[in-house]
């Protein structure tokens, strides 16, 4: 069986990458949480791939190749998230690795700290029973999402980056009668009320 884990992220760029925390780090420090997050997402991932027999991807925004693979190293496969809202540029990740036969495919972002090798493990064992796997995150998202087959409609019209996203996918997974599992809520990183979960968060510049 093929799997896939497609990882979202942005190339830490100082003034264009969490914007929000901005206020509370400065530019430079905002990138340098970016970079530090990414970085460990991508070894927690690639724990789980070893693991678990994945194939594992970066989606990014910003950058291009050279500087992705200069920043991440030339081993790795990238691609760009292309255009569009984030809900266009999911769809487009989930149906171009339907599209090389993958069977299980699993997204997620690079702002969740408590993601563990054992989680992203879990996630691809429920799409053995399981049309749809989503892990809740704190703020009312989620910060990883699986499936085994496209689903374009699952994207459409959601509030992206809103406290109810979780819920409004919830009620979408449902009126398509999507097989759904919930994995154990985790906390995420968007806002200076967040950086408590990061642990050794930096210091603003």
């Amino acid at each position: 069986m093929k799997k896939k884990l497609i990882i979202f992220t942005r190339y830490p760029e100082a003034g264009r990458v969490k914007t929000r925390l901005i206020p509370a780090l400065g530019p430079l420090g905002a990138a340098g949480l970016q970079q530090r997050m990414t970085e460990d997402t991508l070894r927690i991932a690639e724990e789980a791939a070893a693991e678990n027999r994945l194939d594992l991807e970066i989606r990014y925004v910003g950058g291009d190749p050279g500087r992705m693979a200069d920043w991440l190293g030339t081993h790795r496969s990238y691609c760009g998230q292309g255009s569009g809202d984030l809900g266009e540029k999911m769809t487009r990740a989930f149906a171009d690795a339907f599209q090389n036969h993958y069977h299980q495919v699993m997204l997620i972002g690079a702002d969740c700290p408590a993601l563990t090798p054992r989680t992203l493990a879990d996630g691809f064992a429920v799409l053995l029973e399981h049309e749809l796997v989503l892990g809740p995150a704190s703020d009312g998202g989620y910060y990883l999402i699986g499936l085994t087959r496209p689903c374009p409609e699952l994207f459409r019209r959601q509030p992206w980056g809103g406290n109810v996203l979780l819920s409004a996918t919830i009620v979408a997974a449902r009126k398509l009668g999507l097989k759904l599992y919930l994995l154990e809520e985790l906390a995420d990183v968007d806002r200076p009320e967040d950086l408590e979960n990061f642990g050794d968060h930096p210091d603003p510049e």
